[in-house]
This record gives structure tokens, C-alpha cells and sequence, in this order.
């Protein structure tokens, strides 16, 4: 029946593939962009919004409620289906972080003492999120640019609380809790040893973090964001280390910007461990980047054997693009203040 689609919002099983997908049809009517279409709009993130005047107009980093949300607290009751076609509540929260109350910007044009706010923000609300009895898992991420298909470019990240932990964070968990079984010892810390004793792929190091792009890179120009000290979440950060991660992101971005000396798009993912109950002890926060462009003027598309069958194919070689990627890191740390580290390693 027509109109009925877009209020179903639940979650349904794929046999195939062992996960959850989120079904919310109301996402269908997002404004795209509406700042590039329609004269007079307001954005709904700088101050004096409706959605932001409860702040005043001395906040610098504020979490609202998002307003076409994927998961809600009073998600409504499904049945739960057959075995094939299994359904479930699509429970959980859904918040966009606003960075800044500057409506341009990327997280390199924060100050290094803002980077560390909006840090401790993430941190805060895995931690209250979490807490949350039906909540399993806490994803905290950023989209940026238009190719990546962000609706509104006022600077933004977005915290999903959700009742499943996601496959991509499932599979990390048996990898390295199999790793610390046989090795007695945690696979990214096992990894970082080595990517620091090769150094080729090294773009960016301080006293708390390592910034690579990594041997089994999928994206061009990926990069990962490790601590040097063996955490599981963002909550577990020292305040030293918190502003030590705060400049690493600032200068992940920075790099991207100078890369080709432009705006560039780019997904940014925290893995941390789940709130569950469970032991996750042997897992190791870290911070991913993917950026989607391969050269200057070619973007690296995921088309057949990526999407069909979950197998990546690397246009390029690491250590020359990480090359790359250490001369952007250069250049952008000679315009960037208050930088607490070096390019390379």
C-alpha cells in the first residue's frame, strides 16, 4: 500500500551473511544538501538553530539527537518472523556530535585543545551509552564530502548505540582473541611492532600514537590511527593521551587536505571494544581512516569482487602511496600549530 514503506523501521537477519540490517524507511527523506539547493536555508548545527539554541551561543562542542534516526530507544515491537525472514527491534540511540559552531571546517582547523573536547566527548558518551542495558555496541565515526554521501557539511561526527555488535568488529574480535590464544599476546600490538621496525609505512608518530598506512591496506590512501599503549576504548585514554590522539586526527585530516591540495572526502570509523559484559581484553582500540580517491583525479570505486564478494583489490602500492601520504604529512605539519609529534617514525 502506498505511504506504508516508509514507517517500517526494524531490524531483519540475513541468513546469508550472519548480521543484522537496519530497515528505516523514514532515512528516505533526509534533506541532501540543501545549503547547495535552496536559498535562505539555515543550518540546523550553527548556533541560534532551533536544534541548537538551548546551548546559547558560547558552546564549542554540543551532541544532539538525530533527527532521522537509524535506531531509538522506543523502537517499535516487530514480530519476530521465521527463521529465514527473522525481524527485531531496531533499539538503540542515535546522536550527531557537532564539532564546532563554525559552519566549514574539517577537524584540523580545530585548535589542538578543541580536537582533545571533541575526543572526551566521544569517550563520555561511549561510556554513558553503554551503560545502557540494551546496547552492545557503541560506533562512533565521520563522514566527509559529498562523495561519501554526507547531507549536511557543517562539521559533524555521528555516535550509533546499537543492540548488535557489527560484523566488521565481530570479526576483529575472533581474529585477535585467536591471536592472543596462540601468541599469548595482542595481535595490534604485534603488528604496530612491526609496522615501527619496518617503518616504511609509518606517515605520522607521537608519544601515544602511531599513524600508518597498513601492509593490508584495502583503500589507496587508508590510514590507521594506533595507541602505542594497550586500550580498549576511548574512556581508558589518560588525558595526556587524549590530546596526543586529539593532534594524530588533526594531522590525519591535515595530510588528506594537502594530499592534492583540496578538499578530500573520507570515512573515519573508532573500534573499541563492545559494551556487553563481555572480557574484550585482548583487543586494541584503534582509528581507521578510508578515503576513496586513488589518484589526484580517479577515485577507487568498490564495484564487483569488492561488493560481491568481500575481496579488496589495491590499486597502487602501499609503501609508495604511504610515501605519498608522509610528504602531504610534511607540508601539513608546517601550517598546523601546537603539532606534538613527526612525520614518519
Amino acid at each position: 500500500m502506498e505511504g506504508t514503506a516508509p514507517s517500517i523501521h526494524e531490524l531483519r537477519w540475513n541468513p546469508f551473511l550472519g548480521q543484522w540490517v537496519i530497515v528505516a524507511g523514514h532515512r528516505g527523506r533526509r534533506p541532501w544538501r540543501p545549503e547547495e539547493r535552496e536559498k535562505g536555508f539555515r543550518c540546523p548545527f550553527c548556533p541560534g538553530s532551533p536544534e541548537t539554541e538551548r546551548f546559547g551561543d558560547g558552546w564549542d562542542v554540543i551532541v544532539l539527537p538525530n533527527r532521522f534516526p537509524a535506531l531509538k530507544p522506543d523502537a517499535p515491537e516487530v514480530a519476530r518472523g521465521g527463521d529465514l525472514f527473522r525481524r527485531g527491534r531496531a533499539l538503540g540511540i542515535c546522536e550527531v556530535v557537532v564539532e564546532t559552531p563554525e559552519h566549514e571546517g574539517d577537524l584540523h582547523t580545530l585548535s589542538l585543545e578543541h580536537m582533545a573536547r571533541v575526543v572526551r566527548v566521544f569517550a563520555d558518551e561511549y561510556r554513558r551509552l553503554g551503560s545502557l542495558p540494551y546496547v552492545k555496541y557503541v560506533a562512533e565515526f565521520r563522514n566527509k564530502g559529498k562523495e561519501i554521501g554526507v547531507s549536511l557539511t557543517h562539521p559533524h561526527s555521528q555516535i550509533y548505540a546499537m543492540p548488535f555488535i557489527p560484523p566488521r568488529i565481530e570479526a576483529e574480535l575472533g581474529n585477535f582473541k585467536r591471536f592472543f590464544e596462540e601468541h599469548g599476546e595482542c595481535l595490534l600490538c604485534s603488528v604496530l611492532r612491526e609496522e615501527l621496525r619496518d617503518g616504511e609505512r609509518v606517515v605520522y608518530s607521537n608519544r601515544h600514537f602511531v599513524v600508518v598506512l597498513p601492509f593490508f591496506a584495502m583503500w589507496p590512501y587508508e590510514l590507521h590511527v594506533y595507541p602505542r599503549r594497550h586500550v580498549q576504548s576511548l574512556d581508558q585514554l589518560s588525558d595526556d593521551e587524549v590530546l596526543h590522539l586529539a593532534d594524530a586526527l588533526r594531522v590525519v585530516t591535515a595530510t588528506y587536505s594537502r594530499l592534492f591540495d583540496r578538499d578530500l572526502p573520507y570515512i573515519m570509523v573508532v573500534h573499541q571494544a563492545p559494551t556487553d559484559g563481555g572480557d574484550y581484553g585482548y583487543y586494541h582500540l584503534h582509528v581507521e581512516f578510508y578515503q576513496p580517491y586513488r589518484e589526484r583525479d580517479k577515485m577507487k570505486y568498490a564495484a564487483g569482487i569488492e561488493w560481491g564478494f568481500g575481496t579488496f583489490t589495491y590499486d597502487g602500492v602501499p609503501e609508495e602511496k604511504a610515501e605519498e601520504l608522509r610528504a602531504a604529512c610534511r607540508r601539513a605539519v608546517e601550517g598546523l600549530d601546537a603539532v606534538l609529534g613527526s612525520c614518519g617514525y
